[in-house]
């Protein structure tokens, strides 16, 4: 456990700083890529996924910073979700991983909720080319990485919210990165922060048949301007 806690530290403070870093983003309405991370075609059950890599002679990290209303307590969130598969290498040390950024109020310093992707006890063993489902990763008995804010390594989501559940969540990025001398790749789609879907799509998924690839939602789409249509009004 203590190769987590190691490696979390570190790249969490990378990651974080990457997010002002100027060369490394891509906006986008509700997200925002940042280090070695790309949209790429096509996602799971649509045209686009976000795709992160941990490059050991790149940046070493790949993340997407997503869009939270502000306010948001960690009492308030309960569901963290995505859709995700492995194209190279598989998960372990932590990686892949949901980082909730809390402010404490004992420091006024950010510090973070680390909410590590896969098979648990180990997360270890992602299969490759296999798109899986991460179910709630914040139910009550989910276990989180919780020592920055003053609890345990792994702690129960409930016993967090109890504890912690009056801190304000400024933030929240999806993660990949390693210590490995071998790279890993993994993509994402469908990721969901409480009743919020972020899908990596635009009206310009739609265009060239790409409306087709929507077999569900914010799909299926009769044709490409109900699809376009979707995605000019906001999502709706």
């Amino acid at each position: 456990m203590n190769r987590f806690t190691k490696k979390t530290s570190v790249f969490a403070t990378i990651a974080v700083l990457a997010l002002f870093c100027t060369g490394a983003v891509l906006a986008a309405t509700g997200y925002t890529l940042f280090g070695d991370a790309e949209l790429v075609s096509p996602g799971f059950n649509s045209p686009t996924a976000a795709q992160l890599r941990y490059n050991p002679s790149g940046p070493g990290f790949g993340g997407v910073d997503f869009t939270i209303p502000s306010g948001l307590t960690v009492a308030d969130l309960d569901n963290l979700s995505t859709d995700f598969r492995f194209t190279e290498g598989s998960c372990g040390g932590g990686s892949p991983r949901f980082q909730i950024n809390v402010l404490d109020p004992n420091t006024n310093t950010v510090k973070n909720i680390f909410v590590y992707i896969g098979p648990p006890p180990n997360y270890t063993g992602c299969p490759q080319n296999v798109w899986s489902n991460t179910t709630n990763l914040l139910d009550p008995a989910d276990l989180v990485d919780a020592s920055q804010i003053g609890g345990v390594f792994y702690t129960p989501y409930a016993t967090v919210q109890t504890l912690f559940g009056a801190y304000e969540v400024v933030g929240i990025q999806l993660v990949v990165d390693g210590f490995t001398p071998t790279g890993h790749t993994a993509q994402f789609d469908n990721v969901q922060i409480n009743a919020s879907t972020t899908t990596f799509e635009s009206a310009d998924s739609c265009k060239k048949g790409g409306f087709t690839q929507f077999t569900s939602a914010p799909g299926p789409f009769k044709n490409q301007g109900q699809c376009v249509s979707h995605f000019a009004k906001g999502g709706q």
